[in-house]
């Protein structure tokens, strides 16, 4: 672990929120444990281990019935842990994958039948180093023949010279985090407007209304991150996610108590309707679609 690492929460608080049954926390890790599984050698940090273990306690101490676990970008293009977490948890998760344009047509259908629904493009460049939009492209079109989607990692200030390599793509695609926007500069701000308007003129793009103590600048319990959530729940009730995104690598300001993450959604969620959509509806349609059709 990195001497400035924070680890998570070790005794996170009962959230007051009782999460509906059947809800997801559709964004969240499991890292290593390095002995089984270790780091990336070109990782830009080095976690905690966060077994799986841990996460599917942590869920059910929340409340939550569901995980949805993403590749973080200390595993690298290595899947093993999540595949191993997913096979434990069988029906009560699913995977976002990390994979490079030599992966196998076999990888994929292992990782398919481990339950990977998707696969993640992070364009964070203290994260990970560029890859050419084209590599992008090609392992896009090979993923949307499996029914996958694409989960998108980027920051506010890159979304403009996103936005046509965004509308390219063949599948559903998931904007991590709200896009990271500067929660300083207010909802009224021509950046999150960018951001309103993207969702707005094309149908196939959802988002993540998660990690409020990344974009905070006053801290728990996060009063300055609830209208941007707010307003895109009630703006796209039917394109929105939540999760805790434990083990919540990387944070510098403080580690999160998840209860009080948990106790952030009837803030912006502010009816059972919205609610049941945000953390049921949506994510069983995205990466459950089966058992939502079964008789």
């Amino acid at each position: 672990m990195d001497p400035d690492y924070l680890p998570f929460h070790p005794n996170p608080s009962k959230p007051t929120f009782k999460a509906p049954p059947g809800a997801v926390d559709a964004h969240c890790h499991v890292f290593g444990p390095a002995h089984l599984f270790p780091y990336a050698p070109e990782r830009k940090y080095t976690p905690c281990d966060a077994p799986k273990e841990k996460l599917f306690g942590l869920r059910d101490y929340l409340g939550f019935s569901r995980n949805v676990i993403v590749q973080a970008s200390c595993h690298g293009k290595n899947n093993d842990a999540l595949v191993d977490a997913l096979k434990s948890a069988g029906r009560l998760a699913r995977g976002v994958a990390v994979v490079g344009q030599n992966v196998s047509d076999d990888e994929l259908k292992e990782m398919d039948a481990a339950g990977v629904r998707a696969v993640r493009f992070n364009f964070v460049k203290r994260l990970v180093d560029a890859t050419p939009k084209e590599i992008f492209l090609g392992i896009a079109e090979r993923i949307a023949k499996l029914g996958w989607h694409i989960v998108v990692y980027f920051e506010a200030q890159d979304l403009e010279d996103l936005i046509p390599f965004l509308k390219q793509l063949p599948t559903i695609v998931v904007v991590d985090h709200m896009g990271r926007p500067d929660v300083k500069k207010g909802v009224d701000h021509p950046d999150f407007k960018r951001f309103i308007v993207l969702l707005a003129e094309n149908d196939n793009i959802w988002t993540k209304v998660s990690c409020p103590e990344r974009l905070t600048v006053s801290g728990p319990p996060y009063d300055d991150v609830i209208p941007f959530s707010r307003m895109l729940v009630e703006r796209f009730p039917d394109r929105v996610l939540w999760g805790t995104d434990w083990p919540h690598p990387n944070m510098k300001s403080h580690m999160p108590d998840d209860g009080i993450l948990v106790d952030v959604i009837p803030r912006i969620a502010v009816t059972e309707e919205l609610q049941r959509k945000l953390l049921i509806d949506n994510p069983m349609r995205l990466y459950w679609p089966e058992e939502r059709s079964a008789p």
